[in-house]
């Protein structure tokens, strides 16, 4: 996961004391002892731990050390408040007006012990269009967890991959036990990132993460982002969801899923264009706790993936590593529920062996008996937290036959193409074209390909260059247009060589994915996950 090392000044300065956010901890005079008492305890434990991990703990695997995982243009980086662009190679379209925003990991605080580059505080770097013109900004997601933290000074909560990843690391939780049994810490309040993604429905932006409920952004007129709350979805009683709801765009529906460690594994449901969740719908015919990250929904039937990659918190308790694991001796399954199931009654369940997609490009209905997946296979699913750079991705189009009840794989390329997007209209929909990121080592991207699943094969590609790395590649299409392809391909890409970021935006129907314009970043953009474009009329009408 290296890069090139970043200078001192491209670093952004771990704070060393807190900034004041608008969430407070409150300590009333009857707690002072109490307080205290645990400060000291913290002290203690901090101590105590920093002296074993400088002196006593052997070293740490390269996954999970912050010298190594957070090096180069993993670095993080502070905010920045929106700033002026410079287009250096061709031209924004006039007509293309709204916000393209990108989410990802970025530590507010010096990790203390074991850190994963998935675990960093969210951060959203976003650029707006109006009339050509670009602005740049770059903010954290004002989280629960963030504001704690940041009143504190210091990391206070555990991390979901590394918290307990050694014995002494058992120290934190113990802290912060100690702060939810004071009073000072709300559990129910999430202590998720909202670092992975971003969704646009009833009329408000999201920014998710797995391990939580998602918090509201609203984008501002100058270009700055801020973060609104968390949303319960008008006070219902659950604690996290999906980083991947899909949204039907004819219906404003958006369907979602939250997976669990118990049972049951994965539950469903519906959140209608007026922001209400309906009822949930819990498979209980999961077969273990399955890390579900993304699925696919289409006129009639929601489909997802049963990996074999899969929760145990256990481990964390016993120190043995990563709570999420691969569970080799499992044959992976598709599950196919109907869109409006009230129950598990009508599953259908499709073996795959060695079948692990954790993104889906599209699927569609052909027909009354059949439905068309598209996702890139993981191969070696075991490294993906460990060994990442030895994971490849194969992307396959799946066909799978509701009436004989079988399944179909063919493989459409196996580049190692990893992350990806279509035209967000064909969603559940037959589409003909993906655009398709070249993986490096996740998350750096070589370049990106537009890929023919009609014929599938790869018609088009464009590589970044000599030491230049970018993310996922958005598809934004053209106002008006009325063909599938006629839009730009859109991603953050980031020169190792002069440590310079800029936006670049391609053309998709091109036979080269020809650049139409670059705009050169006031300072770089870190290594991230996922972004969204919404256009100028979605943020006028956000609630």
């Amino acid at each position: 996961m290296a890069s090139a090392p970043v200078s001192p000044s491209e670093r952004a300065p771990f704070p060393s004391k807190p900034s004041r956010v608008n969430t407070k901890i409150e300590v009333t005079d009857s707690k002072v002892s109490a307080n205290r008492a645990l400060d000291l305890l913290e002290c203690f434990l901090s101590f105590f731990s920093t002296s074993l991990v400088n002196f006593i703990r052997p070293p740490l695997h390269p996954s999970v050390d912050p010298n190594h995982v957070l090096a180069g243009n993993y670095a993080p980086v502070s905010e920045l408040p929106p700033t002026d662009c410079v287009v250096v190679a061709g031209e924004l379209p006039k007509s293309l007006n709204g916000t393209y925003t990108r989410n990802g990991p970025n530590p507010h605080h010096q990790p203390k012990g074991p850190h994963h580059f998935f675990e960093g505080d969210g951060m959203l770097h976003s650029i707006r269009f109006s009339d050509g013109q670009a602005t740049f900004c770059s903010r954290y997601r004002k989280t629960y967890k963030y504001a704690l933290e940041d009143n504190v000074g210091s990391p206070i909560f555990p991390n979901v991959l590394t918290g307990f990843y050694i014995l002494v690391d058992l120290g934190r939780c113990a802290v912060a036990i100690g702060r939810v049994i004071k009073g000072q810490i709300d559990p129910m309040k999430g202590f998720g990132l909202a670092n992975t993604s971003l969704a646009f429905f009833s009329n408000r932006l999201f920014a998710l993460v797995e391990s939580d409920l998602p918090y509201t952004i609203r984008l501002t007129e100058e270009g700055d982002i801020e973060t609104i709350e968390r949303c319960d979805f008008a006070g219902q009683a659950f604690l996290n969801m999906t980083a991947h709801p899909k949204v039907d765009v004819e219906t404003g529906e958006a369907f979602a899923f939250r997976c669990s460690p118990v049972p049951p594994y994965i539950t469903f449901f519906r959140i209608k264009m007026n922001g209400q969740k309906q009822q949930d719908v819990p498979i209980v015919s999961m077969k273990g706790p399955t890390f579900v990250h993304g699925f696919s929904v289409r006129k009639q039937y929601i489909v997802f993936s049963e990996s074999q990659l899969e929760m145990k918190p256990l481990k964390l308790m016993i120190c043995k590593g990563m709570p999420v694991s691969a569970e080799l001796d499992k044959v992976p399954r598709i599950g196919v529920l109907p869109r409006y199931a009230l129950t598990e009654s009508e599953i259908m369940w499709f073996d795959a062996p060695g079948f692990n997609a954790m993104h889906v490009i599209n699927a569609w209905e052909e027909g009354e008996d059949e439905i068309i997946l598209v996702a890139p296979n993981v191969i070696s699913i075991e490294n993906l937290f460990h060994n990442i750079e030895m994971v490849h991705f194969s992307l396959e189009k799946v066909r799978i036959n509701l009436r004989k009840g079988s399944i179909l794989r063919t493989t459409i390329s196996k580049k190692n193409l990893v992350l990806g997007s279509i035209n967000p209209s064909y969603l559940g929909k037959k589409n003909r074209y993906a655009y398709m990121s070249i993986g490096e080592i996740v998350p750096k991207m070589s370049g990106v390909v537009k890929i023919d699943l009609e014929l599938e094969c790869e018609v088009s590609r464009r590589v970044y260059g000599a030491g230049c790395f970018g993310g996922e590649p958005l598809f934004v299409a053209k106002d008006g247009a009325t063909e599938e392809d006629d839009g730009y391909i859109v991603a953050y890409v980031h020169d190792e060589n002069s440590g310079v970021s800029r936006f670049v935006m391609m053309d998709a129907k091109s036979q080269t994915l020809d650049v139409v314009a670059a705009v050169k970043l006031p300072r770089r953009v870190p290594y991230g996950f996922h972004g969204l474009f919404v256009r100028e009329s979605d943020v006028q009408n956000m609630d």
